[in-house]
């Protein structure tokens, strides 16, 4: 199959790595400025191995594919489709968040991943968690070769028939965990460590799966729980690492479903709002430095 990845940072270069390892045609969508001296190779560091793949580097997509993947920030979306100029048969949206979905909605699969993943330089990628791939079942015709080639390679992809309990059943985990550690600056085992922010965390987590049941989705409660107790103590999200680096926050694409979604049911998110008042300042801060 032809994949292209619209967004070549973490989440993408793993996952345009992952594909292009055992001989899929893929191809990573850079800015053109970069299309000169962006590698062909990539680099995927795990934590059993180094695989490298060859790709083709390119700035916009002008030729009909099989499946574009898109795993750019949320508040990147907009700017990033202007690249897209042939309809792909299959698109899978990987972004934070749920909104994302309506604007995508034509031949849209959506799809979530949770990993913890950095870019080292353009082209190299580090992956630092099992990777989890959930895709809408309306998607598994298309890609079933695909999720059992990236099965292979330690992936674990499902297929899930509720659109809902598929979007939410990330950000129950996402939405809570990206908030806490951007809002304390801990990483997992130092929240789990620290009895307040532990609190802290159950009460987000409680918002958000109270906010998931109102919409329809089908959410295990003890599902979370396995995440966090089956992840690295080191995990931090890629929110809390990007305040760090003074980048711009995926903030209301992760918080703004759960708040928005209180509101529309009744639903009270006093710690998430709160969260959400404490990491605007922090960011504040950090302009003012």
């Amino acid at each position: 199959m032809k994949h292209v990845i619209l967004g070549a940072g973490a989440i993408g270069g793993l996952l345009g790595t992952a594909l292009a390892s055992p001989g899929e045609e893929v191809s990573m969508i850079v800015r053109p400025e970069k299309l000169a001296t962006h590698p062909r190779e990539l680099v995927l560091e795990r934590p059993n191995g180094t695989i490298r793949a060859n790709a083709s580097i390119i700035s916009n997509l002008a030729v009909p594919t099989d499946v574009l993947w898109i795993a750019t920030k949320t508040y990147q979306l907009e700017e990033a489709l202007s690249s897209i100029q042939s309809v792909p048969q299959t698109i899978v949206p990987l972004l934070n968040g749920i909104d994302h979905v309506a604007v995508l909605r034509s031949r849209v699969v959506p799809g979530t991943i949770a990993v913890e993943a950095e870019r080292e330089r353009d082209g190299h990628y580090i992956q630092r968690s099992p990777v989890r791939l959930n895709i809408a079942a309306s998607g598994e015709p298309a890609l079933s070769d695909t999720a059992a080639e990236l099965r292979d390679l330690g992936f674990l992809c499902s297929f899930i028939a509720n659109e809902q309990s598929l979007l939410w059943g990330k950000l129950c985990f996402l939405g809570p965990f990206a908030l806490v550690t951007t809002a304390s600056g801990k990483n997992l085992a130092e929240i789990l460590a620290d009895q307040e922010w532990k609190t802290t965390l159950d009460y987000v987590l409680a918002e958000t799966r109270a906010v998931a049941d109102a919409f329809g989705a089908q959410i295990d409660p003890a599902r979370a729980q396995a995440i966090i107790d089956s992840s690295p103590g080191t995990m931090r999200s890629s929110m809390a690492k990007d305040l760090v680096a003074g980048r711009p926050l995926e903030l209301d694409g992760i918080a703004g479903p759960i708040i928005r979604g209180g509101a529309r049911f009744g639903i009270a998110v006093p710690t998430t709002s709160r969260l959400v008042s404490t990491i605007e300042a922090l960011v504040r801060e950090r302009k003012g430095a």
